[in-house]
C-alpha cells in the first residue's frame, strides 16, 4: 500500500502505552498499532527503498531478560536501513512525533580504531568535521557514546578531541508532530533528511570497513 502520512492515533497510542505498559493494555490496542504505525512504517520504508536499499522495522516488544526494566513493550516504533555494518539511517514514531538519524550506532574495537584514526587524519579529519558543521547548522544534533576522557594516545590539545572522544557517531534531528506528519509529504520530508544525512553515513561506512 502506498505511504499516506502517520495517523496522529499512533502517537495517541504511545502516549497511552507510556502510560500503561501492560500486556492487558497492548491486547486491547494491537489494531491500533498494527493500522496507525506498523502499517504506515512499512509503507514508508517501501517508498523510500529504491535511494537507500531494503530496511528492517524493529519488534515492538522489549528484551527484559537483563534489564532492571521490565516493562514489555517498547514505546516507540522504529525502522533502519543498513550502509554497512551497525550503520546507516533510522526513523522513528513515538508519542512526542518523528524523529530521523543517521550514522554509526556500533562500532567493534578494529572499526573504533578506524574510525579514530580517520578523525586523526588532517584530511579526512577535516573532511568530517566540516560535514557536521553543515548538518548542525541546518538544524541536526551530532550525539553518540562517548568517552569522558581522552581517548589512549591522543594529546587532550588535539584540534578534533571531542570527535575522537566519540565510540559511536549518530546525527539526528527531532520534528515533533507537525501537520505534514498525517500526509504523504512526510515521505519526502524523511527522504530529504536521509540525503543530507548521507555524505556522513556513506563517510563512516567507508572509514569502519577499513578495518
Amino acid at each position: 500500500m502506498p505511504f499516506t502520512g502517520f495517523p496522529l492515533t499512533g502517537l495517541d497510542f504511545y502516549e497511552d502505552l507510556e502510560a500503561d505498559n501492560s500486556k492487558a493494555f497492548w491486547t486491547a490496542n494491537k489494531p491500533v498499532w498494527e493500522a496507525s504505525v506498523r502499517a504506515p512504517m512499512q509503507a514508508l520504508i517501501a517508498e523510500l527503498e529504491p535511494g537507500f536499499g531494503t530496511g528492517k522495522i524493529f519488534r515492538p516488544y522489549r528484551d527484559v531478560r537483563f534489564a532492571r526494566d521490565k516493562t514489555p513493550y517498547k514505546t516507540s516504533q522504529g525502522a533502519v536501513v543498513h550502509a554497512a555494518p551497525s550503520n546507516g539511517w533510522y526513523v522513528q514514531i513515538d508519542a512526542s512525533g518523528l524523529f530521523v538519524a543517521g550514522g554509526q550506532y556500533a562500532t567493534e574495537p578494529a572499526q573504533l580504531a578506524a574510525l579514530r584514526a580517520a578523525v586523526d587524519d588532517e584530511v579526512r579529519g577535516t573532511e568530517l568535521e566540516k560535514l557536521l558543521a553543515q548538518l548542525v547548522s541546518a538544524g541536526y544534533t551530532v550525539g553518540g557514546d562517548r568517552l569522558k576522557t581522552k581517548p589512549k594516545g591522543f594529546a587532550i590539545d588535539h584540534p578534533r578531541i571531542e570527535l575522537l572522544r566519540h565510540k559511536t557517531l549518530v546525527v539526528s534531528r527531532s520534528y515533533g508532530a507537525p501537520e505534514w506528519l498525517t500526509g504523504p509529504e512526510a515521505a519526502t520530508r524523511v527522504r530529504s533528511a536521509w540525503e543530507e544525512l548521507r555524505p556522513v553515513v556513506e563517510w563512516l561506512a567507508a572509514v569502519t570497513a577499513q578495518k
